[in-house]
Parts: C-alpha cells; sequence; structure tokens
C-alpha cells in the first residue's frame, strides 16, 4: 500500500475515532461477504456503521487518551462497529447478528470513554437503553415533589370531604 493510501486510511480512521463515542471491536474471520453486506445495510438502518480497519493504521489513528487494553484489542482480522447514538442498540444488534450467524468473536469494545473487554459483553447488552434509563432518572427525580405535593393537598381534600358531608347532613 502507497504511503499516500495510508495516509488518507489513518486520516478517515482517526475523524471515526473523533467523531464517535462508543465502539465495539470484534473478529470477522469467518464472516462472509453477503453477511457482512447484511450487518453493514442493518447496522446502516440503525444509525451505526461498521469499518475494517488494518490494525496498524487503526493504532496510528487512535488517540493517546484511548486506553491501553483498548488498543490491544488490535490483532489479528478486525471489524470496528461503531456509534454516536445509543450504544446498547448497537450492542444488542451485534449480539443479535452474531447468535444468528455465529461468525462474530467480539475482542472489546470503549462505550462512552469507558473500556468493556469482550467478557462484559453480555453486561451491556443486558443494560437498558438510554432514553429508558433518562426517563427512569426522570421519574425518580420528580418522585419527591409529587409526594410532597400530595401531602400538602391531603388536608384541603379531607376539608372538602368534611364540608360536603356537613351538608348532606344538614
Amino acid at each position: 500500500m502507497k504511503r499516500e493510501t495510508k495516509e488518507t486510511r489513518i486520516h478517515e480512521v482517526s475523524e471515526i475515532f473523533e467523531a464517535n463515542h462508543t465502539f465495539y471491536v470484534f473478529d470477522y474471520k469467518n464472516m462472509t461477504v453477503a453477511q457482512s453486506v447484511d450487518l453493514r445495510k442493518t447496522l446502516r438502518k440503525n444509525g451505526s456503521s461498521l469499518k475494517i480497519v488494518k490494525n496498524r493504521l487503526a493504532l496510528r489513528a487512535l488517540r493517546a487518551e484511548f486506553p491501553a487494553e483498548f488498543k490491544s484489542s488490535f490483532r489479528n482480522p478486525t471489524a470496528v462497529a461503531y456509534t454516536a447514538a445509543d450504544p446498547i442498540a448497537l450492542a444488542r444488534l451485534l449480539k443479535d447478528f452474531a447468535a444468528q450467524n455465529k461468525v462474530l468473536i467480539m475482542k472489546g469494545g470503549l462505550v462512552e470513554g469507558h473500556y468493556f473487554p469482550a467478557a462484559r459483553f453480555e453486561e451491556i447488552v443486558k443494560l437498558a437503553s438510554r432514553q429508558q434509563l433518562l426517563g427512569k432518572v426522570g421519574y425518580l427525580m420528580a418522585y419527591p415533589l409529587m409526594q410532597l405535593l400530595r401531602t400538602w393537598q391531603a388536608p384541603l381534600t379531607n376539608v372538602g370531604s368534611l364540608l360536603s358531608q356537613l351538608k348532606n347532613k344538614k
């Protein structure tokens, strides 16, 4: 490969690493072209992408703040699935594809800047999506306020019911 081509590829991969926050690195050795095309289409529909990288070029493109464990994942044939959107959805898509085709071997991942080894990939898949987690946080923040509001409304409700009972007696 010519030097200019290598520099172009390094620049492309470094742009991917700068623009996205979630990466899953896996071995694609036994994947056929048809399976690769199918995986790319599925990922593209869900706002994610797949890039097959040359390890040396990918290591050059990685920034210094990436963990050393993540850098060690770039051995043997390597593909990188990445997204700037929901990391859990991407993990679920990869797991489903791996379960159907039995060709992907996870090497590790970087989720929102935190390294996860391949052994912890199942934990990531079992997490709730970002929207569900934000909804739970919002509910937990609003719940004490709702309880306080109910506590303040209780005396007024009781007075109203007492007045209606008095009216009915007279």
